[in-house]
């Protein structure tokens, strides 16, 4: 039996659920916190006050919602993009150069990633777990010359993050540029020569737009 279309209600719950996180997504890109009062977020949201608590208990359950689903679309989008991808550094290569050019594509994105670097690291969600992964298996293939994956996805992690401040900082700063050379700098720490880094930093990106969303 197919499953019912959601009701009325049910729909109108979805959509206010909905409008409070894209409203904590976007005070959180814009401050680095949620440090505001339920008041605020529920102005922002465009939603009554009394509908916070029929969908989050606290500032602190909103906030990880709206980091968790923010990181998990960014995550799928580039999953889809590189399901053909066979080269596991290549999709590590490729994954960074798009999430550093979001500086450029979808800002508000990219500052809810560099307000959340530890999610970069150890999330159960979102990018780190398809880094991971990722990483593993470039070292099982012998494409990555490195002993932890855990101190890998740091390094990784940290050059993306530090890499997308640097290019946020100045609004002439060329953002691809910056993206290309820190994924390059990234496979050769990892053991690829110069020449072979240099090839899939080359290659072609994918052309579909990340996930318009609230971010």
């Amino acid at each position: 039996m197919s499953e019912q279309p959601p009701s009325r209600g049910e729909r109108r719950k979805l959509r206010t659920r909905t409008a409070l996180i894209e409203a904590a997504q976007e005070i959180y890109a814009e401050r680095g916190d949620l440090e505001v009062s339920i008041h605020q977020i529920t102005e922002v949201a465009d939603v009554g006050f009394g509908s916070f608590y029929n969908h989050f208990t606290s500032k602190a359950e909103l906030l990880d919602a709206a980091i968790a689903e923010a990181l998990e679309s960014h995550a799928a989008w580039l999953e889809r993009l590189l399901s053909d991808v066979d080269d596991p550094a290549e999709v590590v290569a490729t994954s960074m150069r798009l999430t550093g050019r979001l500086v450029r594509t979808r800002p508000r994105m990219a500052r809810v990633l560099m307000n959340s670097p530890g999610t970069m690291l150890d999330a159960p969600y979102g990018h780190a777990a398809h880094a991971r992964r990722d990483i593993e298996a470039a070292i099982a293939s012998g494409r990555f010359a490195t002993e932890d994956v855990r101190v890998a996805l740091a390094c990784a992690a940290g050059s993306l993050i530090a890499s997308m401040h640097l290019s946020s900082a100045d609004p002439a700063a060329p953002v691809d540029a910056i993206a290309d050379q820190t994924a390059r700098n990234v496979l050769q720490m990892f053991g690829l020569d110069a020449a072979e880094a240099g090839r899939i930093v080359a290659l072609p990106l994918p052309t579909e737009e990340p996930p318009a969303a609230s971010i």
